[in-house]
C-alpha cells in the first residue's frame, strides 16, 4: 500500500528529526516474534531471543506487536532524543477512544469490545520497560551513535538542499511530489492511504530495527512520522575477528586516535580532517584496524562508513557500548 502524506505550508516548515528508544524496542520485539527484520540483525537475534523467554507479559506483547502495529505504540517524540521513560509516559497517557480503536483494529474486533486502557496500558508499559532494559539498553550506546550520526548527515542535507533534497536521498520508496510526500508500498502499489499532517508537521526517525524498510504512522495523533533505515546499521552487529597477534600493529598514537574518533560512524575523509592526517594514511591505519577486528566498514555506493567494534571500545578502556 502506498501512503500519501499531505502537507500544508506550515507543516513543511515543521519537518524535524528525532530518535525513539521506544520505537526501537517495539520494532526489536517484532523481529524476535518472527514478523519482521533482516539478515543483518541475525547476530543480535541469536543473543536476544533467549533473553525474552521469561517475560511474564509475553502473550500481551505478542498480541499487540506480532501483527499490525497499533499507533499508540509510536507516539511522535516531542524531543530530539527523548528518554525511554518519557516515551512510555506518552503511551500511558493514550486517550481511551484512540486506544480502543487501535486495539480493536489489531485484533479485528469492534472498538466497543476492546478492553479498558486501564487494564492493559500499565502492564504494557512495564513490559516494554523491562524489554528495553534487557534487549536494547546493553547496545544503546552504539545504536545511539549510529542514529545520531545519521541525524547529523540528514540535517545538513536539509540545510543545504531543502526538503526536496532531503526526501530525494532518504529512501528509494519515498518521493516528494508537489507538496505531497508519497511512501510507496510494495504489496499493493495501486492502493493509496492518505495521512494528513495538518499543522503538526512531520517527524523523521532513523531506525535500526526497521532497517531496511520505511515505516509510516497511519493514524498520527499529533505530528506525522516516518521511520527510515539509518545509514551504518550494518556496522552494529559486525562480529570482532581479532587475534592476540592482530593487536600488535594496532597500538600507536594515530590508530588510537582513530579508534577514539570512531565512537560514531565516520568516513575516511571525515577522519582525515578531524585528525589532521592524510586520507591515504587513514586508509592504511583502517586496514590494520580491520585486520585486528577493531573497526568495521560498510560501503554504500562511493561512501564508506567506519565504526569501531565493541572490543575496540573495551581496549580503549571506555565503557562497553552497552552504556547509555
Amino acid at each position: 500500500m502506498a501512503v500519501e502524506i499531505r502537507f500544508t505550508a506550515a507543516s513543511v516548515a515543521k519537518v524535524r528529526f528525532a530518535v525513539s528508544p521506544l520505537g526501537e524496542t517495539v520494532l526489536a520485539l517484532r523481529i524476535l516474534f518472527g514478523t519482521g527484520g533482516h539478515a543483518v540483525h541475525r547476530p543480535w537475534v541469536r543473543q536476544a531471543r533467549p533473553l525474552l523467554t521469561h517475560e511474564r507479559e509475553l502473550p500481551l506483547l505478542r498480541t499487540l506487536i506480532a501483527g499490525p502495529l497499533p499507533s499508540f505504540l509510536f507516539p511522535a517524540p516531542r524531543q530530539r532524543l527523548p528518554s525511554m521513560a518519557t516515551e512510555l509516559d506518552l503511551v500511558r497517557a493514550t486517550q481511551e477512544d484512540f486506544f480502543r480503536h487501535e486495539y480493536g483494529a489489531v485484533l479485528g474486533m469492534p472498538a466497543e469490545d476492546a478492553p479498558e486502557p486501564a487494564t492493559v496500558l500499565p502492564r504494557l508499559v512495564e513490559a516494554l520497560h523491562r524489554c528495553h532494559e534487557l534487549l536494547i539498553a546493553p547496545h544503546w550506546g552504539r545504536m545511539r551513535a549510529v542514529l545520531e550520526a545519521d541525524l547529523g548527515r540528514r540535517a545538513l542535507t536539509l540545510v543545504e538542499g531543502g526538503v526536496q533534497a532531503l526526501f530525494a536521498e532518504l529512501h528509494r520508496d519515498i518521493a516528494w511530489d508537489g507538496g505531497q510526500l508519497v511512501v510507496h508500498g510494495r504489496r499493493t502499489p495501486h492502493s493509496v492511504y492518505t495521512v494528513d499532517a495538518g499543522g503538526h508537521g512531520l517527524v523523521l526517525l532513523p531506525s535500526v530495527f526497521n532497517w531496511p524498510d520505511v515505516g509510516v504512522d497511519k493514524a498520527p495523533v499529533t505530528a506525522a512520522s516516518i521511520r527510515y533505515p539509518a545509514m551504518g546499521v550494518g556496522l552494529l552487529w559486525e562480529p570482532p575477528r581479532p587475534t592476540l597477534t592482530g593487536l600488535t600493529p594496532v597500538l600507536g598514537r594515530a590508530r588510537t586516535q582513530i579508534l577514539a574518533a570512531l565512537a560514531e560512524p565516520l568516513t575516511t575523509a571525515a577522519l582525515a580532517a578531524r585528525l589532521s592526517i592524510t586520507p591515504s594514511a587513514v586508509s592504511q591505519h583502517l586496514g590494520a584496524l580491520r585486520g585486528a577486528g577493531l573497526v568495521a566498514t560498510q560501503r554504500r555506493g562511493r561512501t564508506a562508513l567506519h565504526l569501531r567494534t565493541e572490543r575496540a571500545t573495551q581496549l580503549l578502556g571506555g565503557p562497553a557500548p552497552n552504556g547509555r
